[in-house]
């Protein structure tokens, strides 16, 4: 069993809250579904994921499939554009998810978010709960126990099937997650996701725009643009990280399916003849990104798609893969964490032929003498989900600290790298320390805390998922050194305060 399998998400959460990971959005009003706020240490470890993706996807140095240098820039495009952006792209027209409503509760659900278990019986009792909810669906096992009068259930009658499977007279006999009589659950219906605003002083059909629901058009609008500022030449890729926004009918697992998150996303233009090995070099490259920053055992996992799960833009046979992190709400399954498509020409001959500009839009390709649209290779990441599976990953239960608890961050991803201490609040000792903090602060994230005795000061690292903590005691007045005490195995070692900057370089590793 995965380790993950066995990790409380309640316990996570609370975590998270206690400790200034992330916060519920508004929580003094009640909060809003769907929208979180980052505390100090989210926020640091959220910027720690960003700009590690940055450094490594658009300033890194890389050798394509050919040995040719990998050519990456980026942009940074506006969250508001102009309508047309999206019908071209088809998200007015096509980006729905099937909705339903409750009658009875009032809640609204996503259609294919919802199963049903009961019997296969033509008019039997049939109890819908949220998809992956154990808790909805113990009690659901439980309420049809009591409605059939039996002490188990039969794995041959009793199933669970999708909602969106059931017939409309099965959908008849189904009980919703928060109601208590069958019937109530509408016919699914389609639901766009994009948010309306209106730009101007006045609210009208003419002034109607959205908000942004992925990062990747503005990209593909701009891809003139930065062809004709640039010396970028294909192969090459346009970076963007920002904000999208999505009306998720049921925002669930915590930050995991939000209506506001952050994406972290290139589009890498090529001629189609080498859309092969372009999806499978960035595919491998990917993958092995998460490993590098702490995400490196069984709970990660590469799936290519199957032929039905591919997207409107993917031609047959394109490659379309996911990287997959499993979750602790998953297990033992797993959740997306990054897409790596080949998403052909689609999105460049779309807004061509909308924006009336097919044949300017058009890549002239000067080694090749040859005019095209570039195919695009895609790896879309959320940055959200990132840090969460940093989060989860990181969760480690151990009954020898204090705190019962520590956050084993990899030394790159973790938001304080070292904590500066002296053993006792006099004697020169917080004048030293706060000197080496000084020094220290200039290129890390450090906390300088004087106060409380020492094992509560690691208690409170060890939370933070400091990998490092360093002490001055009186050892250090007469002879210049301090103690390291390592996170992950409690050891402790003396070196020379005077060699802990580049110690401390050394092991944060490009942070």
């Amino acid at each position: 069993m995965s380790a993950n399998a066995t990790k409380s998400m309640d316990e996570i959460v609370a975590l998270c809250r206690r400790r200034g990971f992330i916060f519920q959005s508004s929580e003094i009003y009640g909060g809003i579904n769907g929208f979180w706020d980052y505390g100090p240490l989210g926020t640091q470890l959220k910027r720690n994921l960003k700009d590690a993706w940055w450094r490594d996807t658009v300033q890194g140095e890389a050798k394509g499939p050919g040995g040719e240098e990998v050519q990456v820039v980026g942009v940074d495009c506006t969250i508001i554009m102009n309508p047309r952006v999206w019908e071209a792209s088809g998200h007015v027209g096509g980006f729905n998810d099937p909705m339903v409503d409750c009658k009875e509760s009032k809640a609204r659900y996503r259609a294919d978010h919802l199963v049903a278990l009961g019997a296969i019986d033509p008019g039997a009792r049939l109890f819908v709960v949220i998809e992956g909810d154990e808790q909805q669906l113990e009690k659901a096992v439980k309420a049809l126990l009591k409605y059939e009068r039996c002490d188990a259930l039969d794995p041959a009658r009793h199933v669970v099937r999708p909602f969106t499977k059931l017939s409309a007279e099965e959908r008849t006999h189904a009980i919703g997650p928060d109601a208590k009589a069958p019937g109530s659950l509408t016919e699914p219906r389609q639901f766009n996701l994009m948010f309306k605003t209106n730009v101007g002083a006045v609210e009208d059909p003419s002034n109607i725009a959205y908000l942004r629901p992925e990062t990747a058009q503005g990209i593909f609008a701009n891809f003139e643009n930065v062809v004709n500022s640039t010396r970028v030449r294909v192969p090459f890729g346009i970076a963007q990280v920002g904000k999208a926004f999505r009306n998720e009918v049921t925002p669930r697992n915590f930050t995991f399916r939000s209506r506001e998150f952050e994406q972290m996303e290139t589009e890498f233009f090529i001629h189609p003849s080498q859309a092969n090995e372009w999806y499978a070099w960035w595919r491998d490259r990917r993958f092995a990104w998460w490993q590098s920053i702490g995400l490196a055992g069984e709970n990660l996992q590469l799936r290519e798609h199957d032929r039905d799960e591919l997207a409107h833009y993917a031609k047959e046979g394109a490659g379309t893969s996911d990287i997959e992190y499993r979750f602790p709400f998953t297990a033992p399954g797993f959740g997306e964490l990054e897409g790596v498509a080949h998403r052909s020409d689609y999105d460049l001959r779309q807004h061509a032929e909308h924006s009336g500009r097919r044949e300017k839009a058009r890549y002239f390709d000067t080694e090749r003498n040859e005019r095209y649209f570039p195919h695009v290779i895609e790896p879309s990441a959320g940055a959200d989900r990132g840090t969460l599976a940093l989060l989860c990953e990181a969760y480690t239960k151990d009954e020898s600290r204090p705190s019962g608890v520590y956050m084993k961050f990899h030394p790159r991803m973790a938001p304080v790298k070292a904590g500066v201490f002296p053993l006792v609040n006099k004697d020169g000792m917080p004048e030293v320390a706060e000197k080496l903090y000084r020094a220290l602060r200039k290129k890390h994230a450090c906390e300088f805390d004087p106060k409380q005795t020492i094992g509560k000061r690691y208690a409170r690292m060890d939370e933070a998922g400091t990998p490092y903590c360093i002490t001055i005691d009186g050892d250090s007045m007469t002879q210049q050194t301090v103690t390291v005490r390592h996170r992950d195995t409690q050891q402790q070692e003396r070196i020379a305060i005077d060699s802990v900057p580049g110690w401390i370089d050394e092991r944060v590793g490009g942070a």
